[in-house]
């Protein structure tokens, strides 16, 4: 776990969402941290987030994308990977670039678990059969059937701990309207492939993305906010590593639920404050 203060808590607790989208968003952030007793000003806010990143207490700090949203898909995928070929297989998946995370899990058959991410949905399969040709392994698909709960935030001990949603200041910035659009235009795949990493960590993060693009700040600025309200930005903060925090446990449980109450038992296992992700996924018969 690494030691934070006080204001290092509150300042976790308080934007790990709803991080202003404006062309200095550093002010806001801490007037709203003063309006809440944590004296801090912009340029301190700027700093200690900055020390955080570097300490590694942070993954990454700007948009989270919703990949379904702008026309893309992520998917869950299982493997077997023999003990004595664990590591070359493992090596194997990672190599494609459509592979976002990896993982060894406890099971008796199934022990290597990742994600697929891909711009668009038919490519999966692509990705899967390449993988098999490779690996010489079955893969087993389990595409999200429903989403009942997506949060993943990690609250830390101390100052704003209570705020469910923390400080919420992503109604700032420009007014914009919602569209029911589920593809991008090229200007817009740019400016997503340009933040899905994070946001640059200096005083004025959305004018560097805008002059790395060559696009005007308010053209940013109007974008981000507006795929906030469309869902294709799922929220602006940051994303603490749980483990630099002391959650020192990670696991991921499943249930054979019956399909007359699903409906009724997913929102009941999302509903727990330690639930991040809750989703229904398909089964395999005789395997999963």
């Amino acid at each position: 776990m690494t030691d934070l203060d006080a204001t290092d808590g509150a300042i976790l607790n308080a934007f790990q969402g709803g991080f202003p989208v404006v062309a200095d968003p550093y002010e806001p952030a801490a007037a709203a941290l003063r309006e809440h007793g944590i004296d801090v000003s912009a340029d301190d806010l700027h700093e200690r987030l900055v020390r955080l990143d570097e300490a590694g207490v942070l993954t990454r700090f700007g948009a989270l994308i919703n990949a379904e949203e702008i026309g893309g898909t992520a998917t869950l995928v299982a493997m077997h990977a023999p003990e004595e070929r664990f590591d070359e297989l493992v090596e194997q998946v990672n190599a494609h670039p459509e592979v976002a995370h990896n993982y060894e899990r406890e099971h008796p058959h199934l022990n290597v678990w990742f994600v697929v991410s891909v711009a668009d949905e038919e490519r999966v399969d692509d990705v899967l059969a390449e993988i098999e040709a490779e690996t010489g392994q079955k893969t087993y698909n389990m595409p999200k059937q429903r989403e009942f709960h997506v949060g993943a935030k990690f609250p830390v001990e101390g100052p704003l701990a209570d705020l469910d949603d923390g400080l919420d200041r992503s109604g700032l910035g420009p007014e914009v309207e919602p569209t029911d659009a589920t593809t991008l235009t090229p200007r817009e795949r740019d400016l997503v492939v340009e933040i899905q990493g994070g946001l640059p960590l200096s005083r004025t993060p959305y004018a560097d993305v805008a002059d790395a693009l060559d696009e005007d700040l308010a053209w940013v600025l109007e974008t981000i906010k507006r795929f906030d309200a469309e869902g294709k930005v799922r929220r602006v903060g940051a994303v603490p590593n749980h483990y630099s925090l002391g959650y020192s446990e990670n696991g991921m449980t499943v249930w054979d639920v019956p399909d007359d109450v699903v409906d009724e038992v997913g929102p009941a296992i999302a509903s727990f404050d330690f639930v991040t992700h809750c989703y229904r996924r398909p089964r395999h018969e005789g395997v999963w």
